[in-house]
């Protein structure tokens, strides 16, 4: 098993934790999941047997593997997660950052969510997200757009009710 200092481990954690958190909650919308996930990613990094050629590299491979065990999670939770609704109600709901924006975000359809993330909150290039997808970069940049679209729509249509809340409720004054 390979050894590594707690300088780099430390390194890792500083400069990747974040990062790592966001995506797996861009993916699982779950803060105990997503926590799960980092701690998973940070293992395998740890044990990672080889380096890395650049900076640039080691992002990515962290990126793609954070992806992959999102996927793999997603994957087996049907089966684990399945519970009695009496439980369910029991249940704590998990601390989620509070963020108009985020959580607008959070309700567009995954392959939105992720490609602008990385795009507006990781400074990734369309080229850099579709290789790291597994996608073109033309279907990339088509996520992009019509994410930012419907963004932008649900933000108009949230406020255009709430004018039509607040404008009704003058009229009676």
């Amino acid at each position: 098993m390979p050894y590594m200092d707690n300088d780099s481990a430390g390194r890792f954690v500083r400069l990747y934790s974040d990062m790592i958190l966001r995506i797996c909650y861009l993916y699982l919308k779950q803060t105990q999941d997503a926590e799960d996930i980092c701690q998973d990613v940070f293992l395998k990094l740890l044990l990672r047997e080889t380096d890395f050629t650049s900076l640039e590299h080691e992002k990515a491979w962290i990126i793609r593997t954070t992806i992959n065990s999102c996927k793999d999670h997603l994957r087996r939770a049907f089966f684990r997660k399945s519970v009695p609704l009496e439980t369910a109600r029991e249940l704590a709901a998990p601390a989620v950052e509070e963020s108009y924006l985020l959580d607008k975000v959070l309700q567009l359809p995954e392959k939105y969510r992720i490609s602008l993330f990385l795009y507006y909150y990781e400074g990734y290039k369309v080229y850099e997200i579709a290789e790291l997808l597994g996608k073109q970069p033309n279907t990339v940049s088509a996520y992009l757009s019509r994410g930012k679209r419907k963004l932008k729509a649900m933000i108009e249509n949230e406020r255009q009710l709430e004018q039509e809340i607040i404008v009704p409720g003058e009229a009676a004054e």
